[in-house]
């Protein structure tokens, strides 16, 4: 589903370059749940912003959906952005005196579906998201933390994307609340087999993944399964 070869990102020229990162390779297969983690200036944002069609490489190629997406314009990754992958952000970015049901259509509403359609994705969303269908009808701005952040993973899911896309989504939150919306994305990944890449800098958020691959000065210095899930796997056989 994505394959990335031999990516390079150079930011200035001449001798105030700055390489970001440095000849990255990997695949993630459909279905995957994938940690990218690093510490701050490991190139991992700039790796988001590449796969998440933000940005363009240097050099190198990015193939999403077996297309070459690393040659696009900008209004070619828009669509691509808007028709294939879902965001969800450290901030949850979501309007604040809007109801969590309009929060979660607005998406729909720009790309031209019908109400009655968008209604029933919406809700859809949501209850994929494991938001109670009793807050369906609040403010955004009545919601705890983790409602919210729930309420953003559904609004991401709602175009049916084939990647969910997650930069540090539990940096805002306590750690226990943090763990509930793991759990959210980790049973997208097992039930729903949502394609999921989680950017953290945290080694326990990166553990809720099935895999971690680790940036250190713009390359890859590990791509291993995560130790809670070989631990899983090792009590399962």
């Amino acid at each position: 589903m994505i394959e990335v070869t031999s990516i390079v990102k150079t930011y200035g020229s001449g001798e105030a370059a700055f390489q970001a990162l440095n000849g990255v390779s990997f695949t993630i297969n459909d279905g995957e749940f994938v940690a990218i983690m690093g510490p701050s200036g490991s190139g991992k944002s700039t790796l988001m912003h590449i796969l998440g069609c933000l940005d363009t490489p240097t050099s190198g190629s990015y193939f999403l959906d077996g297309k070459d997406v690393s040659t696009r314009t900008d209004d070619e990754l828009a669509d691509i952005r808007r028709l294939h992958i879902g965001f969800v952000f450290q901030a949850f970015n979501l309007l604040p005196r809007t109801t969590v049901l309009r929060n979660v259509m607005l998406p729909l509403v720009y790309a031209g579906v019908e109400e009655s359609e968008r209604d029933k994705r919406s809700k859809k969303a949501l209850l994929a998201a494991g938001l109670a269908e009793s807050h369906f009808g609040h403010m955004s701005n009545q919601l705890s933390g983790g409602q919210i952040q729930r309420v953003a993973i559904a609004r991401a899911l709602v175009n049916d994307p084939t990647l969910i896309l997650a930069d540090e989504p539990t940096g805002n939150l306590d750690t226990k609340t943090g763990e509930v919306v793991l759990g959210t994305f980790q049973r997208l990944n097992r039930e729903h087999g949502r394609t999921v890449i989680l950017i953290t800098h945290e080694q326990d958020v990166a553990e809720h993944a099935e895999r971690i691959i680790t940036l250190r000065d713009g390359i890859i210095i590990t791509d291993s399964r995560s130790h809670t899930r070989r631990q899983a796997h090792h009590h399962e056989n």
